[in-house]
């Protein structure tokens, strides 16, 4: 977990050793040493840096993997200004301050695109509410999914921020999570993972 919002920051890896980093919320100095710790460790090669969605806890370590890998956060293209404009947000947001310039934004994801890494791909799924641009990171191969803040263990994420809308994280939550494979794992942006199976089943958004 990292910074003060205990937010999921994902390695992801096959045995190529290429490794995608998604949602790196890494803001202290202790946690942008052990993903890089791990990374070199695990002798990997970080080939993306993908982002669930623009909220500033899932991107405080943009502007370190840029540095470290060259690599340039790719993102919904309805969360490229939020991604941007880090520093308003932090500030207006969390009454915090980032004074490090940000990288450009990288590739502007769509619904239904592939990213690869090694022999795996992910497979991009729009789901807006908590975000106009949020998505998830669906795995086919591994039965995984890596849901940002659209859908917690036996929750959702929240939709009363100035970008967020009910009405779309209810037709996303029905419309896309609710249609994954019921053995799909889930891995989302705050708390414990859970599965498909066990949301739909419990989760009283998803009834």
């Amino acid at each position: 977990m990292c910074n003060p919002l205990q937010e999921n920051c994902y390695i992801v890896s096959d045995d190529t050793a290429e490794c995608v980093i998604i949602d790196c919320g890494a803001y202290y100095d202790e946690e942008k040493e052990a993903i890089k710790n791990y990374i070199s460790q695990q002798q990997l090669k970080p080939v993306h840096l993908l982002a669930t969605h623009g909220h500033l806890d899932h991107n405080f370590g943009n502007a370190y993997i840029f540095k470290e890998y060259g690599l340039n956060v790719e993102i919904c293209a309805e969360d490229q200004q939020l991604v941007e404009h880090l520093p308003e947000q932090a500030s207006s947001l969390f009454g915090m301050e980032i004074d490090e310039a940000q990288p450009a934004v990288g590739r502007l994801l769509k619904d239904g695109d592939s990213i690869t890494f090694g022999t795996h791909t992910l497979k991009v799924l729009k789901t807006p509410g908590h975000t106009h641009g949020s998505c998830l990171f669906y795995c086919q191969e591994e039965h995984v999914a890596f849901t940002g803040d659209t859908l917690f263990r036996m929750s959702i994420g929240r939709t009363d921020f100035p970008e967020g809308s009910w009405l779309q994280m209810d037709q996303s939550l029905h419309n896309v999570v609710a249609r994954l494979p019921e053995d799909t794992t889930i891995l989302s942006g705050h708390g414990p993972q859970s599965t498909i199976a066990d949301e739909l089943r419990y989760n009283i958004y998803l009834r």
